[in-house]
């Protein structure tokens, strides 16, 4: 095993020159680039990792957003250098990161406002390429009971079915219910069936005393909250 204490900087090969700096600097001391040229481990006949990376990073314009949707097949087949075992340990930390964020909070949150809603669905939802719709269940206090998903759709839209939410919100007991779902696209305006959907919900949790709090719309960058925009 090479012991960085015993080469400066300059002596290690490109590829080697982000570990020594994380371990003399820490790893939040490392650009983008630099970490995922850690995770490369090598670059190919023709570049370092550190110059690999940097090509990966510049293609998805600096933006781990973007790289986090990125699948093992596009990433494999767009950069030379980059085989399966790369492309899979580049998929792995991003997917760790994700979990990350799901795993911030010991205990479920409150909802006191629509950022709230976001915080608590945007890990899940940021990266899909397809629509999914998730529900939160709250307790009378607004703290979260659970979160499920209810359907998953293509590019363009999901189905929710009502009798399911319900059911789902009868089962645990809970005193309120959140609506959310993904628009891919970055467009959002709520579809004509969002607006019919969440009319839907809100008249049938009338009749059973379980309101619907709010129905937010979350695409990578920003949201659209239907109680914010006071049309719930």
């Amino acid at each position: 095993m090479l012991d960085f204490k015993k080469f400066g900087i300059k002596n290690l090969a490109e590829e080697d020159r982000p570990r020594e700096k994380a371990l003399q600097k820490g790893l939040s001391a490392l650009s983008n680039s630099e970490l995922i040229a850690i995770l490369l481990g090598s670059g190919s006949e023709q570049e370092s990792a550190v110059e690999l990376a940097q090509k990966i990073m510049n293609e998805y314009n600096n933006n781990l957003n973007l790289l986090g949707k990125a699948t093992v097949e596009e990433l494999k087949n767009k950069f030379h250098g980059v085989g399966y075992a790369k492309a899979v340990t580049i998929a792995a930390a991003m997917e760790l990161g994700r979990r990350r964020e799901l795993q911030e909070m010991p205990e479920m949150p409150v909802i006191k406002t629509s950022y709230d809603i976001v915080k608590l669905f945007k890990p899940i939802l940021c990266d899909l390429k397809h629509e999914e719709f998730w529900i939160a269940l709250l307790k009378r206090n607004n703290r979260v009971i659970a979160r499920f998903n209810v359907s998953k759709g293509g590019i363009s839209g999901t189905c929710a079915d009502v009798r399911v939410i319900l059911k789902k919100a009868l089962e645990n007991g809970s005193s309120s219910i959140v609506l959310c779902h993904n628009h891919p696209s970055g467009n959002l305006n709520p579809s004509n069936e969002d607006i019919e959907l969440t009319k839907k919900l809100k008249d049938a949790g009338k009749l059973m005393n379980i309101p619907i709090v709010d129905h937010v719309i979350i695409s990578d960058n920003n949201f659209f909250s239907f109680s914010d925009e006071n049309i719930l």
